[in-house]
């Protein structure tokens, strides 16, 4: 499969690293390391499938662009339009034309999360009782100084998604039914500390999510009927541990099983590895994940763009 990568930046360098030999040319119309300068410029017979790395705005014309073209598309998340409808109308575009578009959310190939999901799926933990997530990351400035980041509702649509994907991941089609606790801009213009639950689905959720975790760190607790569950950071910040805990009743100290990974990130490989698989074996589009990701997303951003506490002027 050769694949063109558009949007050279950082995400766009990781891209075409593990694209390896399916890697044929890239598109940026500002990095002059690029290959072409719009994505016009690059021949439709050259390239099978596009790894799009490109913010928010230009994202709806240019997958349409693509699939249209009969091009498979790999997307950096969140994939965000200005409706739902335009989803579904990228998901008719990719169905007619036989190809696959994908949103990348990297972390379902995190090993961790695979054996959460498996964990929960077993059943073992009995009733989940609660899960709540930290992410954070020390990007402030970085984010502040970006041509294109700092807008809109900041952090929550960009670890946020994450994490809302992550719910999906593990407890499969929950209900939108999140509420911001705290929004707060403390050194950027858009929010840069969020805190989201939910206390109507079948176990509480608590999310929060910060650009100023100086140590970019994850963790993840989940307690249930029959025990709990625990991730600590992700492979790329290593090392990762995954606990469980079985409960002792009335109680005790629990048995635990801990595996921890010293490696480095697995994710990109992996999931370039599954797109290319998908694109292979003609599996159909569905977008709905994205749908429902963008319909929750809207409306947090919405009260988190107009709840946002304290804002210091930017450095």
């Amino acid at each position: 499969m050769r694949s063109i990568v558009v949007g050279l930046g950082v995400q766009g360098h990781k891209r075409r690293r593990f694209a390896g030999d399916d890697y044929v040319a890239s598109v940026d119309p500002l990095n002059s390391a690029a290959d072409f300068r719009t994505i016009e410029d690059a021949s439709l017979d050259s390239f099978d499938a596009a790894l799009c790395c490109v913010p928010d705005a230009p994202k709806f014309e240019l997958l349409a662009y693509l699939l249209a073209n009969g091009k498979h598309v790999l997307v950096e998340k969140p994939l965000q339009t200005e409706s739902s409808d335009q989803l579904i109308h990228l998901q008719d575009l990719a169905r007619r034309s036989g190809v696959m578009c994908y949103t990348a959310y990297n972390h379902r190939f995190e090993p961790h999360f695979v054996t959460m999901r498996d964990l929960i799926a077993s059943g073992e933990l009995g009733r989940i009782y609660s899960c709540r997530m930290f992410y954070g990351n020390g990007t402030a400035q970085l984010v502040r100084e970006s041509r294109w980041r700092d807008e809109g509702a900041g952090v929550l649509p960009d670890l946020g998604s994450h994490l809302l994907d992550t719910c999906r991941f593990w407890f499969g089609d929950i209900e939108d039914d999140f509420d911001i606790i705290s929004s707060n801009r403390f050194e950027n213009r858009a929010p840069d500390h969020v805190v989201v639950s939910n206390e109507k689905g079948a176990c509480r959720i608590e999310l929060e999510m910060t650009l100023l975790s100086w140590r970019n760190h994850f963790t993840c607790d989940i307690f249930a009927e029959h025990g709990s569950a625990h991730i600590e950071s992700l492979c790329k910040w290593g090392p990762s541990t995954f606990v469980h805990r079985k409960r002792i009743r009335p109680s005790g100290r629990p048995p635990e099983e801990a595996k921890i990974l010293v490696q480095e990130d697995p994710t990109w490989a992996a999931e370039y590895a599954y797109f290319k698989q998908l694109c292979q074996s003609g599996t159909y589009t569905d977008l709905s994940n994205d749908i429902w990701l963008q319909e929750s997303l809207g409306k947090l951003s919405r009260v988190a763009v107009g709840s946002t506490g304290k804002m210091s002027p930017p450095q």
